[in-house]
């Protein structure tokens, strides 16, 4: 999406620097901390170092932010700004980036003297001549050594708010909040009940699945032990969808649960930000994963890929961990909405050009998986107003729920083109369209420029609402539940659920 260009203005307003908003400072006693949905709500929430010297915030880590390309294409930035409701800045952006380029240039022109003085030194001078050369030479470093440290702090408050600046937007996307989302395909159909419908939480009492109560004990509200048969159907679940995209010829892996705070951020969360989705380690760097996502994009992390392994596929199970913060409600309750599920996820790494197509295959996968249960859902084009931060594009599947009454989202697939891979510094160096004449010597270095790589995420299994999706669709008048087919030899032949005799 965006990559580093040069700034600064030489006058002497540039002293408010070294007093930047604290706000930018690390606060040490965070606990819970905020979501990738509102990755581009607030630079302050960046992880940042406070300067040791009073100066500006420091950010961890820096992305390949394109600034040239922000000025260049300021109407279209700041629409997409305002179609997505972002908080970003972008006349700061744009403030700073100016006087980045007038300090830098100020620099240059002072190194330039200073090079001069030094290069007239070399002769044979009078002494008086030498040390007028001498003072003016220790003038210049001296001017030049303040300036420098007001480039690298303008540098820093330049990189943290631009990077509050979310993903371009494809042109397909319906402009507006969640409501102007289009349907691109419905599958199935609701199901006709002759009889009164029960819910999941019905359902799991009488046949014994869960244990709300004992969870809630142990690990407060929205904690959930499974029991009996739904213990086999969440390994099903999970080994079937492992089992069926691996067939695409994605390679599975079982990721870390633990992360640092960096890689979630350049992932697009922010844990510092309020109503965070993420469970942030206190006295320490590290965060548990809300999705999978997060460790895969950052196994190739400060990596060059090489151009034949692309597109390279992840098939992912974790654990996952979310505070849901301000979710409350009747349709949160259950296994709707909890503080840890298990969850599979599919994620690419591929060329700028392939990802377009990658989407398409990536929800294709998903709705062949829910389509060969036998669940009604609709597949939408999500709207600006409901794009996290990170994503240029992307699909959610909403899958019909008789016992909520309503439909629920139970997976997403996001194209987030190269705004991950500029923060997390993966690339690839495409190989060349022809090969070089057998007489030319191939120069260090010569090998070709690399590009940004371009990655994808998608939900293939998000068990607890699958589960609800299984016991509420398929469900019997006398409490039974069928089994879908494609999971019973997961399940060691099981077909039906049925109610425990007293």
């Amino acid at each position: 999406m965006l990559t580093c260009g040069r700034f600064l203005s030489s006058s002497p307003s540039l002293s408010p620097l070294r007093n930047l908003n604290l706000s930018l400072l690390r606060r040490p006693h965070l606990h819970l901390l905020s979501s990738a949905t509102a990755a581009a709500t607030a630079a302050a929430a960046t992880a940042v170092e406070p300067d040791p010297k009073g100066g500006a915030a420091k950010p961890q880590w820096k992305a390949a932010i394109d600034f040239k390309w922000i000025r260049e294409n300021t109407d279209t930035v700041a629409a997409n700004i305002r179609n997505r409701n972002s908080t970003a800045n972008l006349d700061l952006v744009l403030q700073l980036y100016d006087e980045y380029l007038a300090l830098q240039k100020e620099v240059e022109r002072l190194r330039a003297e200073r090079n001069a003085v030094a290069n007239k030194m070399k002769g044979k001078l009078e002494p008086s001549v030498r040390q007028a050369l001498v003072e003016e030479g220790k003038n210049l470093k001296e001017g030049l050594i303040a300036l420098e440290e007001d480039l690298v702090q303008l540098t820093d408050k330049l990189q943290l708010e631009a990077q509050s600046i979310p993903n371009t937007t494809h042109p397909d996307v319906p402009v507006g909040d969640e409501e102007s989302s289009v349907v691109r395909k419905e599958v199935g159909s609701q199901r006709n009940f002759n009889f009164t419908i029960r819910d999941h939480l019905q359902l799991g009492k009488e046949l014994e699945l869960f244990d709300f109560d004992a969870a809630a004990e142990v690990s407060g509200s929205k904690f959930y032990y499974l029991k009996n048969e739904a213990v086999l159907l969440e390994m099903a679940l999970v080994n079937w969808a492992i089992t069926e995209v691996s067939k695409k010829g994605f390679t599975p892996l079982i990721t870390p649960e633990i992360v640092r705070s960096s890689v979630v951020e350049k992932c697009g969360f922010q844990p510092r930000a309020q109503n965070t989705q993420v469970y942030s380690i206190d006295n320490s760097d590290q965060c548990l994963i809300g999705t999978a996502e997060i460790p895969v994009g950052g196994i190739h992390m400060d990596s060059i890929l090489p151009d034949s392994d692309l597109p390279r596929k992840y098939v992912a199970y974790s654990h996952c961990f979310r505070t849901e913060a301000g979710a409350a409600g009747a349709a949160t309750r259950g296994l709707y909405r909890v503080h840890q599920f298990s969850k599979v996820e599919m994620f690419v790494f591929c060329r700028p050009e392939e990802s377009d197509k990658c989407h398409e295959e990536l929800i294709t996968i998903e709705e062949d998986l829910y389509a060969s249960l036998g669940l009604h859902f609709k597949t939408l084009d999500m709207a600006t107003g409901d794009l996290g931060a990170p994503a240029y594009r992307k699909f959610d599947i909403e899958a019909w729920m008789p016992g909520l009454d309503r439909y629920g989202e139970i997976s997403s697939a996001s194209n987030c083109t190269d705004y991950q891979s500029r923060r997390l510094g993966i690339r690839f160096r495409p190989s060349p369209a022809d090969p070089p004449p057998t007489n030319t010597k191939k120069a260090k270095g010569s090998s070709g420029p690399t590009q940004f790589v371009h990655t994808l995420n998608a939900t293939a299994v998000a068990v607890p609402r699958l589960i609800i999706c299984i016991l509420e669709n398929f469900q019997e008048e006398d409490g039974s539940v069928v089994i879908p087919e494609p999971l019973r030899p997961f399940m060691g032949g099981l077909g039906v659920l049925s109610p425990k005799t007293k």
